[in-house]
């Protein structure tokens, strides 16, 4: 079925992310099960109020750190935290100034205060342009208080955006996101090989 808007997802789809980068910071920094907490496909209640702007950066750092070896520093925290966020493919920013001449482009993403900051940084790495040019909007889960995959939050960027889910493609790299765009009846296309992106608009 032909689609007349896009909505992206950010990291797996548009920035290149390693999750047990982050796994493995916080294991040196002696949290040894911070895997069973915290991973692409589950979190823990910290995390989704994090990601759900329901708690502050500081309280977030402060609730780790008594898990982790006396002495580390909130910087620590943060650098562990950080460590997931890897680079944005110049190809993907040329694939966006390609989209964004015939679609309107949406990007929704769950995220954080701590996040947002370093994604910026790398797109700044591969391109002058900011984020926000190549977008129509951009929403952010800490920004709306709700998160993927809960079907809310695709309703909330429809309605706000005027669209039709029915005439809207969205993509992300996690199925759960995907079942639950589908579940309001989005055009949905999961993305499991970041590689795949480009074939899948050629």
């Amino acid at each position: 079925m032909k689609y007349n808007a896009i909505i992206l997802d950010l990291g797996g789809v548009l920035i290149d992310i390693d999750y047990q980068k982050t796994i493995d910071a916080f294991i040196q920094l002696g949290m040894v099960d911070f895997k069973s907490i915290y991973s692409q496909a589950s979190q823990q209640k910290l995390f989704n109020d994090y990601e759900t702007g329901q708690i502050s950066s500081q309280y977030f750092i402060n609730q780790l750190l008594p898990f982790l070896k006396q002495g580390t520093s909130p910087n620590k925290v943060v650098e562990a935290w950080n460590a997931m966020i890897l680079n944005v493919p110049l190809k993907k920013i040329e694939l966006l100034e390609k989209l964004k001449l015939h679609y309107p482009l949406f990007l929704l993403s769950n995220t954080n205060e701590l996040h947002v900051p370093v994604v910026r940084k790398e797109w700044a790495k591969v391109t002058d342009k900011p984020m926000e040019s190549f977008f129509n909007r951009i929403y952010f889960s800490h920004e709306l208080q709700q998160r993927k995959p809960n079907a809310d939050i695709f309703k909330n960027v429809c309605e706000r955006e005027n669209l039709d889910p029915e005439t809207t493609l969205f993509i992300d790299d996690s199925i759960q996101h995907i079942e639950g765009a589908s579940s309001i009846g989005l055009q949905t296309y999961h993305l499991k090989n970041s590689a795949d992106l480009y074939q899948f608009f050629s």
